[in-house]
């Protein structure tokens, strides 16, 4: 048995155990959730403001007064359904790398040593892609989005209707919310694409035959992940198919990883093997003289 599989053996466990375990994660989890909720329901309107900025800056893009800028309410439950909506929206957040932590307790004592190493730098760049693709959504694309929605007023002389943007506050946070979900998920893509190269489910060859099937599909899960608007579909397929490319050049790095490690351990091997014929050829000449 190997030393690998000794490690296996040392982590094993009655399932009792296990849904033990699997109960105590759960309830660090769910209480880090909880907190985090609690903290951010506590100050949601200050987060509130927080998400209508990209809204006042597409309002200066447009050049309005981004002083004038209201968001109405029309239910009267409708601003605190909204803040209970900002406080899980943000505590998930907040309690993630909590979240994550346990979930990698609970998994890493299946794992063998090596899977463990080289799971950890996925528990890091996972949560700082997702922020990187938040980022990108708050600081261009949602002032970008409300700048093309904002275009569409009809301002014009007294004679003339006037139509003019009035965003609920349910429906501008569940335009952003989706906004920042949808490229969160999209920047997971290196993260899993490697994950299933290093296991050995995906290859460099298989992802490039499948390029223009993804760039297709792209832009079909941007359609239906963004609001109907070219804008905001072209703004999350680009960078789907700039994140996909990156992808193929990941599983090539893995992929050539796995080459020199295996020709490592070959030439390991090969030398472990002519050392044992040397002391094995040694043997024989000293048992050689004994013999005569």
């Amino acid at each position: 048995m190997t030393t690998e599989d000794d490690e296996i053996d040392k982590s094993s466990a009655p399932l009792i155990e296990h849904l033990i375990e699997l109960r105590s994660r759960l309830i660090w989890s769910l209480g880090g959730f909880f907190v985090a909720f609690l903290v951010c329901f506590f100050f949601a309107k200050h987060l509130f403001n927080l998400l209508v900025l990209p809204f006042q800056w597409a309002t200066r893009w447009a050049g309005l007064d981004a002083s004038k800028v209201d968001l109405i309410y029309t239910a009267p439950q409708e601003f605190f359904f909204t803040q209970i909506k900002i406080g899980m929206f943000g505590g998930l957040v907040l309690a993630f790398p909590l979240i994550a932590a346990q979930i990698y307790k609970f998994v890493a004592p299946g794992l063998y040593k090596n899977e463990r190493a080289a799971f950890r730098p996925f528990l890091i760049a996972s949560p700082v892609l997702f922020l990187i693709g938040a980022a990108l959504v708050y600081f261009f694309f949602t002032p970008m989005v409300m700048w093309f929605f904002l275009s569409m007023q009809q301002v014009g002389p007294e004679n003339e209707i006037q139509i003019s943007l009035l965003p609920r506050v349910s429906e501008y946070l569940g335009l952003i919310m989706t906004l920042i979900f949808s490229f969160g998920l999209v920047f997971q893509l290196p993260v899993v694409t490697t994950l299933m190269a290093r296991v050995g489910l995906l290859s460099s060859e298989a992802l490039i035959d499948k390029r223009k099937w993804a760039i297709v599909l792209a832009f079909v899960v941007a359609a239906i992940l963004t609001p109907p608007d070219p804008v905001s579909q072209i703004g999350l397929a680009v960078p789907t198919i700039i994140l996909y490319e990156v992808s193929i050049w990941l599983a090539r790095r893995v992929e050539r990883q796995r080459k020199e490690d295996q020709a490592a351990r070959d030439e390991q091997e090969a030398g472990t093997a002519e050392a044992a014929q040397a002391e094995a050829s040694e043997a024989d000449k000293a048992e050689q003289p004994s013999a005569s």
